[in-house]
């Protein structure tokens, strides 16, 4: 997803280049507005592929943007605003919003959630099936095999594999694995990840005690490895 262009609008010019610098950080060309005049002219001039809207603008505010945006296009959108009330939240997911972040916010939350609205994009889902030595995961009916033995993961542990198999060879972190798997609301602990992964391998492992699918990084996390040993 690097090189997507992002739209950062929002009348704080701190706040802009905060969330800017996170999101160079992940490789996305920034565009940058403080008004939402301004803001109509850069989508419409430059195609972004997500905006990033604050509620609160001048001259025309971030409600008006969104819908005059929605008479035009599809791009994903997330909010951004200090407002916090659910009547605001829902007009603005009534608009056609894709997510909401109320400040204060954490940047690199803001980041994960940008991350995570762009994979939902046609064409960013990754495969419908994957097949690594005797593992089939179907992402469609959300079903996993081991030769031809079906596993019957929980939903989360079809979660944790998929994300685990769709980059073999990537180390990731607990944290990395809640986010990009579980989701921002998920109310466990780092360590509830141990669980699972436990719970995947005595699934998905021929001898759990010698993982073929998914290794430990120690100190850093898991990776998967594909069969191999």
């Amino acid at each position: 997803m690097a090189g997507k262009k992002v739209l950062v609008v929002d009348d704080d010019m701190k706040t802009v280049e905060l969330v800017r610098l996170y999101l160079d950080r992940d490789g996305y060309q920034v565009l940058t507005a403080y008004d939402g005049v301004e803001a109509l002219r850069q989508a419409r001039e430059n195609y972004p592929d997500l905006i990033v809207l604050d509620l609160m603008l001048p001259d025309i505010d971030g409600l008006e943007v969104c819908r005059s945006l929605r008479r035009e296009s599809d791009v994903p959108i997330i909010m951004l605003t200090a407002r916090t009330t659910d009547r605001d939240k829902l007009a603005g997911l009534d608009l056609g919003a894709d997510d909401y972040v109320t400040k204060p916010f954490s940047p690199k939350e803001l980041a994960a959630r940008v991350r995570a609205v762009l994979r939902r994009l046609p064409g960013e889902r990754g495969p419908e099936e994957i097949k690594s030595g005797e593992l089939t995961m179907n992402f469609t009916t959300h079903e996993a095999w081991l030769a031809d033995r079906p596993l019957g993961l929980t939903s989360v542990e079809f979660k944790l594999l998929g994300v685990l198999a769709k980059e073999p060879g990537r180390v990731f972190s607990r944290a990395n694995l809640i986010e990009e798997a579980l989701g921002y609301d998920f109310e466990g602990f780092d360590r509830t990840i141990d669980v699972h992964i436990l719970n995947l391998r005595r699934k998905v492992e021929p001898d759990p005690g010698r993982p073929k699918y998914i290794k430990t990084v120690y100190g850093v996390g898991y990776k998967f490895a594909g069969g191999e040993q």
